[in-house]
């Protein structure tokens, strides 16, 4: 899996990057390891220059699997905890995109035993 990035309106401290790649690694277990043509683009940053309070940091997760896309975008008053917003929901979006493919394997599995049973009539 590649890892790209990116810090908008901000520099990246090595304090920031090792908290993004250690919170990457565990968005890395849910990855199949058949897919490994994988690539994260991470984007972190301020979202103004001018605000003294509120969401004005900004995290964002763009995942590219094999013929698939996956985005997450947080915004919070800590930078620390929008990364940990932002890989929380690309987390439960990977959790779902297999459920939803299992899901549809299943289907097809099903329906193409009742075929060879010979049970499964086109609805004409």
């Amino acid at each position: 899996m590649r890892i790209n990035t990116k810090g908008t309106n901000i520099s990246l401290t090595p304090a920031i990057v090792d908290y993004l790649n250690k919170k990457l690694a565990t968005v890395e277990k849910y990855i199949n390891s058949h897919q490994d043509v994988a690539m994260l683009d991470v984007e972190v940053g301020r979202t103004t220059q001018h605000h003294k309070s509120g969401d004005i940091f900004r995290a964002e997760i763009n995942l590219k699997l094999k013929g698939d896309s996956l985005r997450a975008v947080r915004e919070a008053e800590d930078l620390y905890a929008a990364i940990d917003q932002v890989k929380d929901e690309i987390v439960d979006l990977l959790t779902t995109h297999a459920d939803k493919r299992r899901t549809l394997l299943r289907r097809g599995a099903a329906k193409i035993k009742n075929i060879l049973k010979g049970l499964y009539r086109r609805n004409k």
